[in-house]
């Protein structure tokens, strides 16, 4: 076991253990480690899929676009912002370098199967009542295995050891949404996803 796999008891520990990961190739281009942030006894742990340009160069998970607006719905949806602890699957930042632009790329298999054990360790930590992924990203790491959304959505899912798990879009995907109808329904959804999640807390 390398000195990035000791089983962190903080997760100050944690975040320093992640910036010394060498696990896949990710790390030699990416600016920094992005680990995930909230309480440490949040009630509810949100897994969105890969750090974007913003959180990349923040240090800092959901501080771009679509986590502001996840930020704005979680809010609507009335779940205080200081039980939920927010993280990614995979916690590099995966671009592709179009002239000063830096262009998002999915995440194979492989670099979300590596960074998997540092997901397991901030469950660990946090020990969350109720998961919500968001994004196949999300659901590929959590489930060990490629799955669709639309699959999944809609129902409780159990992980093993029975964790509650729900499955929603990333709010990436309603930022791409240009009928405003269209993202306005995509929006009530996804809210009501959240809520959901959130009813599980206390069950």
């Amino acid at each position: 076991m390398s000195t990035a796999e000791i089983e962190a008891g903080s997760l100050a520990e944690l975040a320093q253990a992640e910036a010394a990961c060498t696990r896949c190739p990710l790390y030699l281009h990416a600016t920094q480690v992005v680990p995930g942030e909230g309480h440490r006894q949040a009630r509810m742990m949100v897994v969105g899929e890969q750090p974007g340009d913003k959180e990349d160069l923040a240090g800092r998970p959901f501080v771009g676009p679509a986590g502001q607006l996840f930020d704005q719905i979680l809010a609507e949806a009335g779940i205080p912002r200081g039980q939920v602890f927010v993280t990614n699957a995979v916690k590099h930042f995966k671009f592709a370098p179009r002239g000063k632009r830096r262009l998002h790329r999915r995440p194979n298999a492989g670099e979300i199967d590596r960074c998997k054990w540092w997901l397991g360790q901030e469950l660990k930590l946090v020990a969350p009542a109720v998961l919500v992924a968001m994004g196949a990203t999300a659901v590929r790491s959590l489930l060990g295995r490629p799955a669709t959304i639309s699959s999944l959505r809609g129902e409780i899912r159990r992980l093993e050891g029975g964790m509650p798990m729900i499955v929603t879009i990333h709010p990436s995907w309603l930022l791409r949404i240009r009928d405003a109808a269209e993202r306005e329904t995509g929006r009530r959804r996804f809210r009501a996803d959240l809520k959901r999640g959130w009813g599980l807390v206390g069950g």
